[in-house]
């Protein structure tokens, strides 16, 4: 992007662009893991229910877009876990992009805590699953432990309100953002079967287009909607998941605005100048189309003194938050419990594995990377004490979507499927239980 240098803004300002877009973040989150649990909730009921038949036939159903030289074809399953969660991942990526240079990653002080938290929090799951599942085609599933669930981890601690210190929150979130960029590079990396390098070269291509444009200065949407949306094609072509191609168009995502925010009064003073009546005059001396014209400039220097990060995110919080994952949600947690369906899901070492990966897995891996991380000289935020610590990690044991969207590419054998699902879905509302309690009983309201 051709903005002109920018000098490092003042403390007030770098403060201001953090803990707004986290505050906004934390709402958007806790709302959508209300809709998510709802959604996961009725995806049980429709599977157990009459409606089964139907809502299994919804999901299968087959849908076809034929662009004429391609086409690509898949059920409803497809569509929701292969595109529209790429919307979902193209969020994640903006998330860690914001965090790496304004947030909590923003430096190697500030990144060693979090990620510490998040390295502990991926191997401890990994070498428990692996002590405990048998089976080759059942340990695929060895990445399913490892991930955190923002949305369902932000809204137990938002229902502890003023109990929990602004640190403890934030360290959650980065913790959770690096875990993410962890379950990203191993789905990039392991869950590829094989790659079709002239499909991967063409995806490159258009990833250096977009870098190219983003340099230049293009902020137009739709030019990269479009570009984005060849590039999904070839992505889905080369045999690396195509969730892979939004992370990486969220880190590419540009993140300095055109012009400075602070400069914007001073470069918009001279059109509102020209709108303003002159004393001795009742109305404006513009006419309709001058005034129109006043006014669009005006919101051209607004938009502009908006980075291209900040707008997009703004944006697509909302409905990734409250459509894409619900949908997801409501697509993959419909599992048939039966009777007979229980007795095998409890006496397989893929529930145990996945379970306790994710319920005691986290909380130790997170616990015990924390406290290398304070040996090794970092230090905690302020307020922030092991217990809460504890607590924190427990709810790391909330897997969900993205131990659902790992589960859906380890395994094709309906008898895994559901036993990873239900061993997510009861050790991520443990994990939650837990933790709450845990962290009620530590923390004590604000005073202010």
């Amino acid at each position: 992007m051709s903005a002109t240098v920018q000098s490092t803004p003042p403390p007030g300002v770098r403060q201001i662009r953090l803990v707004r877009p986290v505050q906004r973040f934390l709402r958007t989150e806790s709302a959508g893991g209300i809709v998510l649990l709802i959604n996961a909730v009725l995806a049980l009921i429709l599977a157990n229910s009459p409606l089964s038949e139907y809502y299994f036939d919804v999901l299968h159903h087959e849908l076809t877009v034929d662009l004429g030289f391609y086409h690509v074809e898949g059920d409803l399953h497809f569509w929701i876990n292969d595109a529209a969660m790429v919307i979902f991942f193209f969020v994640v990526g903006m998330e860690i992009k914001r965090e790496m240079v304004l947030g909590e990653l923003a430096s190697l002080r500030r990144v060693a805590v979090p990620a510490a938290a998040a390295l502990g929090g991926m191997i401890a799951p990994m070498l428990i699953f692996l002590a405990i599942v048998n089976g080759t085609d059942a340990r695929e599933g060895w990445a399913i432990p490892m991930a955190t669930d923002i949305a369902f981890a932000v809204g137990v601690l938002v229902l502890l309100g003023p109990r929990i210190p602004t640190g403890l929150m934030v360290m959650l979130l980065a913790m959770a953002i690096v875990d993410d960029l962890g379950a990203i590079a191993v789905i990039a990396v392991f869950y590829t079967d094989s790659i079709d390098v002239n499909a991967l070269a063409i995806m490159g291509a258009l990833l250096v287009l977009v870098y190219v444009l983003n340099r230049v200065g293009m902020w137009y949407v739709p030019v990269y909607f479009v570009i984005g949306g060849f590039a999904w094609l070839a992505m889905l072509q080369s045999g690396v998941h195509p969730t892979v191609l939004g992370v990486l168009l969220g880190l590419m995502t540009p993140w300095r605005s055109w012009h400075r925010p602070e400069e914007f009064p001073d470069i918009a003073a001279p059109v509102l100048e020209r709108l303003r009546p002159h004393a001795d005059e009742d109305e404006l001396h513009l006419d309709r189309e001058e005034r129109v014209d006043a006014l669009l400039q005006i919101a051209e220097v607004g938009r502009q003194a908006v980075s291209p990060l900040d707008r997009l995110e703004r944006a697509l919080q909302p409905p990734v938050a409250f459509v894409v994952v619900p949908f997801f949600a409501l697509a993959n947690a419909g599992v048939e419990l039966s009777m007979g369906t229980l007795g095998d899901v409890f006496t397989s070492s893929l529930t145990w594995g996945v379970a306790l990966g994710l319920l005691l897995g986290k909380p130790i891996g997170v616990t015990l990377g924390i406290w290398l991380a304070v040996k090794a000289g970092a230090r905690l935020p302020l307020g922030v004490t092991w217990m809460g610590i504890i607590g924190m990690s427990l709810l790391g044991g909330i897997g969900f979507t993205v131990s659902l969207f790992v589960t859906e590419l380890s395994f094709e054998a309906e008898a895994l499927l559901t036993d990873a699902k239900v061993a997510i879905l009861l050790a991520s509302a443990l994990a939650g239980g837990l933790g709450y309690m845990m962290l009620r009983v530590v923390t004590r309201p604000s005073s202010t």
